[in-house]
């Protein structure tokens, strides 16, 4: 072949490709109309999310503490988005002056059909401007797509931020996004491929902006009805005592109610009124917990603790006119505060000495005579006050009887004390000696006898007396016993006993008959 046809036919190949790279001024002049709208949607996804933003900052200088996290989240969003929002503006200037010169504009691009601007700007290998967007979009997608909670929506914005690409058919070599994006692209494609990309990331910050936002109140218990209580520490109260009450304002749903543990047990009362026979005497703790549904969907268990006192039912039924307290002995006394534990009552006494032995009080008193008053004070919300007083008539105890102690026919041990009733003569030698005591059921208290006197008559009327061993009949009384008739009596006198308060008295004596 002629040099002359070689270059004939090496003209019509790149003819040819002329042809085939050429783009119609039509399609151009679209992009140029997708660029337009493209522009006016950012700016008004840039008016939402700043809106947004400023929403969550209303909120936050409202509750700083609440929305203090979300907050700070939704500035760090802000920024990293604003900052790859310029970066990419930046770009799209940079390909619009390599374009059409310095003056250029990317909203009104001249050269449409520039082949080179987008690769010059882009893909230099000393640059590297498409690797670096590349990088700086897939750090922002993993970001973002972290804030929103959603899984549909996560998906949604990974997918409209992907960086992945097909290896075209019968590429040989590295492939990469910016390779698709850029390579032998018309500066106004690229520039509308940039600005789309603009638009995808202020669609993906509105999404985690929506999330912050919600996730202020994701926590929240949600309630369609307000009721006002009043909680009582006691309904009982003692006079000069303090009420004291927690007035509140209680949310609660209706259409969901709390589930309410109680020791370990659901309880089955849907408006959460725990009810119970309560068992032992004393102060009994409680506790437990209520599960809330959240606006999450999450369970919240809340912990409650609280206690009750049981006290046993009680009157007080108190005869004025026998407030007496014996000298000498120990009286017991029952002290108690109704609705008050027994370990908060404390008690004084005037006249004497007062003291506990567990729930029961004995009292000790002093000059006969005088009065005894008792003061009793309880443990009230925190404080010690008096609760009332009592005063008590100090009397001697009274003279107790003399009697013998015997065996009756069964074996029990009973006290003898004298005629109209009698005796055997065999159960009368079987005793050992006197005693005397008070046992009239009110007070039961021994004496120590000290000595007595038998005093015998002979047949002649005259009296023989016999003085006893202490509290034992001596010889010589046993041996009067034993010459004793049937029917006949003798008398018992001269009686001293010494009584718990160390006094030595004469007490009556007494007349004893046989059968």
């Amino acid at each position: 072949m002629s040099p002359r046809q070689r270059m004939i036919n090496l003209m019509y190949i790149v003819l040819t490709a002329m042809l085939a790279l050429n783009v119609s001024s039509d399609v151009l002049n679209g992009f140029n109309q997708v660029q337009d709208g493209l522009s006016r949607t950012n700016l008004n996804m840039t008016a939402k999310n700043e809106n947004q933003f400023r929403y969550l900052e209303d909120l936050y200088k409202k509750n700083p503490g609440k929305v203090g996290p979300w907050w700070e989240k939704g500035r760090e969003l802000r920024s990293r988005s604003e900052s790859l929002y310029l970066t990419i503006d930046s770009l799209k200037i940079e390909i619009a002056r390599a374009s059409d010169g310095p003056q250029a504009d990317y909203n009104n691009i001249v050269n449409l059909d520039n082949l080179e601007a987008a690769g010059v700007v882009m893909l230099n290998p000393a640059s590297k401007n498409g690797e670096k967007l590349r990088l700086a979009v897939d750090a922002y997608r993993k970001y973002v797509s972290a804030l929103i909670s959603d899984p549909e929506k996560r998906k949604s914005v990974e997918q409209m931020l992907s960086t992945e690409v097909k290896l075209p058919q019968g590429t040989v070599g590295p492939y990469h996004w910016e390779d698709k994006m850029f390579d032998n692209m018309p500066a106004v494609a690229a520039v509308t491929l940039l600005t789309k990309l603009q638009n995808d990331i202020r669609e993906a910050q509105s999404d985690a902006m929506s999330t912050l936002i919600t996730n202020v109140d994701i926590g929240d218990v949600r309630v369609n009805e307000l009721n006002a209580y009043v909680i009582p520490n006691s309904n009982m109260i003692i006079r000069g005592g303090k009420y004291s009450a927690n007035i509140v304002l209680a949310a609660i749903d209706t259409t969901m109610r709390p589930s309410i543990y109680v020791n370990g047990s659901k309880l089955s009362n849907p408006n959460g009124l725990y009810e119970f026979v309560p068992g032992a005497v004393g102060t009994h703790d409680f506790s437990g917990y209520i599960e809330v549904m959240k606006g999450d969907g999450t369970l919240d268990k809340r912990p409650f603790k609280s206690s009750y006192t049981v006290i046993e039912p009680m009157a007080t039924i108190s005869p004025t006119m026998m407030n007496v307290l014996y000298a000498g002995i120990n009286n017991p006394i029952s002290i108690s505060v109704p609705g008050v534990p027994m370990n908060a009552v404390q008690a004084t006494m005037t006249n004497g000495t007062l003291t506990r032995n567990g729930d029961v009080w004995v009292a000790h008193p002093g000059k006969v005579g005088s009065e005894a008053v008792i003061t009793v004070t309880a443990q009230l919300e925190g404080r010690s006050q008096n609760v009332g007083s009592m005063t008590f008539r100090v009397r001697k105890l009274p003279d107790p009887s003399p009697f013998i102690a015997m065996k009756d026919a069964q074996g029990n041990t009973v006290h003898y004390k004298g005629t109209p009733k009698r005796i055997s003569k065999a159960a009368l030698m079987a005793a050992d000696g006197l005693g005397a005591a008070i046992d009239d059921d009110l007070l039961n208290v021994s004496y120590s006898v000290v000595s007595f006197s038998t005093v015998f008559f002979d047949s002649m009327g005259n009296a023989i007396p016999e003085v006893s061993n202490g509290a034992s009949f001596s010889p010589r009384q046993k041996e009067q016993f034993k010459r004793l008739k049937p029917g006949k009596s003798f008398f018992i006198s001269n009686v001293k006993a010494k009584g718990p308060d160390g006094v030595t008295r004469d007490i009556s004596p007494m007349e004893v008959g046989l059968n």
